[in-house]
């Protein structure tokens, strides 16, 4: 029985940190997020409705800040609108400007810094699981 129990409470913790409930532990430094909007996904694809939705997120990162090693839940594209974004990935680092995008599969470790002395700000473009209700930024897996 008690193994059982101990079963359950592993199985309801990892749920529960698939589905974003737990506090992100991925260092940042002057990182605010603004969920602009969200709606669970319905309409012709029906093989994905109400399992997914679309997120639109703005993310403000201050001079000299960082957003340390992550992946993300789902995959998306990335605009920046102000600023500049150096990002880092295992094999280049691109720099983001202004009207630039890209898309990111979400499972590609990478870190993202504003090495200049204004704002950096980028709208994210996701694909989650409908029922996320924490952010999609998490730790990058350990290997």
């Amino acid at each position: 029985m008690h193994l059982y129990i101990l079963t359950l409470l592993v199985v309801i913790l990892s749920l529960t940190s698939a589905t974003g409930q737990e506090p992100v532990k991925v260092d940042t430094k002057g990182l605010v997020a603004n969920i602009k909007f969200e709606s669970v996904l319905a309409g012709l694809l029906t093989e994905i409705n109400d399992r997914y939705k679309l997120r639109v997120t703005e993310l403000t990162l201050a001079p000299g800040g960082h957003v340390g090693e992550h992946n993300h839940v789902g995959p998306g594209i990335r605009l920046v609108t102000t600023g500049s974004m150096t990002y880092v990935l295992p094999d280049k680092t691109m720099v983001y400007g202004p009207g630039e995008f890209f898309f990111e599969s979400g499972d590609v470790n990478h870190t993202v810094y504003n090495k200049t002395e204004a704002p950096m700000i980028h709208l994210l473009f996701e694909i989650l699981p409908a029922d996320l209700k924490g952010p999609s930024l998490m730790p990058v897996k350990a290997k």
